[in-house]
């Protein structure tokens, strides 16, 4: 079995806050992390960044930076994904749930107070400071 590529999107708002949302029903139930989803084939990194933060939270992202690139292997799922990082340096919209069925709550953390536990590849690129946000 080959790695999957997924990708995350930290979006910030006029607070500093980072939005995140508890995740329901698959991989990382009961965790918290930045919308995202799988690169699907010839997807960019910009493409997959406004599908997804379209269909989770009904956001409309102009733009992202890379901020970091994250290996994460759970043994105890038997799930390894490579993780890019991104941050939405452009967007608009309200956040809202879209996939009730995928997210029980979303809500705006500071860095400071990061909701516990957090999703895998979101907790590994902060133990391993490979994402600054």
């Amino acid at each position: 079995m080959r790695p999957k590529v997924g990708l995350g999107i930290f979006i910030s708002n006029s607070k500093n806050q980072i939005l995140l949302m508890k995740r329901r029903g698959s991989h990382g139930a009961g965790t918290w992390c930045p919308p995202g989803g799988h690169l699907e084939l010839r997807e960019s990194f910009l493409e997959c960044a406004r599908k997804e933060a379209k269909e989770e939270v009904d956001l409309n992202i102009r733009q992202i930076t890379v901020l970091g690139i994250t290996n994460g292997i759970s043994f105890k799922e038997d799930k390894h994904y490579i993780t890019i990082h991104t941050k939405a340096t452009e967007w608009e919209g309200k956040p809202k749930i879209m996939e009730p069925n995928k997210c029980s709550e979303i809500g705006w953390f500071s860095l400071k107070e990061l909701p516990s536990p957090l999703f895998l590849p979101i907790a590994n690129a902060f133990k391993e400071d490979s994402v600054k946000i």
